[in-house]
């Protein structure tokens, strides 16, 4: 079986391509997060809470692609810095809610944003047109992706 590098099939090169685009973008995304004082994980339920409003931790750990223990001690910790509070289900008492204080509101719409300008920085080094060709693209590729996985459920 030949490499990436030696095909000529070029939906090889763009599947290989992706996947060491994707490796580098996570490290650097971790870095800028780590640097800014917040640990990815914790800046991603930030931003869940900030842009999704309260949830209850089930979601949260099906939203965040994390087990329920991850998703507590995350909580632990933000609840501990006075960032987010625990409350009860209206309808579930099993159900624990969690959402921002009015500091987490505040914290995490700063921290949301700040990322989400380094990130886009990263995109404005391309060209206008090369950035609303790749939008276009990386949209026609997220429908495909979308077909396939509902595909798949049904």
């Amino acid at each position: 079986m030949s490499s990436a590098a030696e095909t000529t099939d070029t939906a090889l090169l763009l599947a290989h391509r992706f996947e060491v685009f994707g490796q580098i973008f996570r490290r650097w995304i971790h870095s800028h997060t780590e640097n800014g004082g917040v640990t990815p994980s914790r800046l991603r339920l930030l931003g869940a809470l900030h842009c999704m409003g309260p949830q209850i931790m089930a979601g949260l750990s099906d939203h965040l692609g994390v087990t329920a223990r991850n998703v507590t001690a995350l909580v632990d910790a933000l609840e501990s810095e006075g960032l987010v509070r625990r409350t009860p289900h209206s309808t579930d008492r099993r159900a624990t809610v969690i959402e921002l204080t009015p500091e987490g509101v505040g914290a995490a719409g700063e921290l949301v944003e700040a990322f989400r300008q380094k990130i886009a920085g990263l995109f404005r080094d391309l060209p206008d047109g090369d950035q609303r060709e790749l939008l276009r693209l990386v949209d026609a590729l997220l429908q495909a992706l979308q077909k396939r996985v509902h595909g798949a459920r049904g």
